[in-house]
């Protein structure tokens, strides 16, 4: 299962239950719209923390791939010069 997928997942569970929860409670339609706004405010925040979160992490591990790809076409090179000026 990919991060994002869960991520997914635990958001709109999350959500979902704080809806449900609120719904069943005992209060007045205006003070349940209130709390519902403010879930979903406060929902979509952490949404947008998590995905920040996903995306600094992902670009760092392409960095840090790139880095190594970099590091082994060197060590590639430098093994075809070498080879190169053994055979001449």
């Amino acid at each position: 299962m990919s991060i994002g997928k869960f991520v997914t997942g635990f958001v709109i569970g999350g959500a979902v239950g704080a809806v449900i929860g609120i719904l069943l409670a005992p209060q007045s339609g205006e003070e349940t719209r209130e709390i519902i706004g403010e879930n979903a405010k406060i929902a979509y925040k952490k949404a947008q923390d998590t995905v920040k979160d996903i995306q600094e992490k992902a670009d760092d591990a392409v960095g840090e791939i790139k880095q190594k790809g970099d590091e082994i076409i060197s060590k590639i090179q430098g093994m075809i010069d070498k080879n190169k000026e053994a055979e001449a």
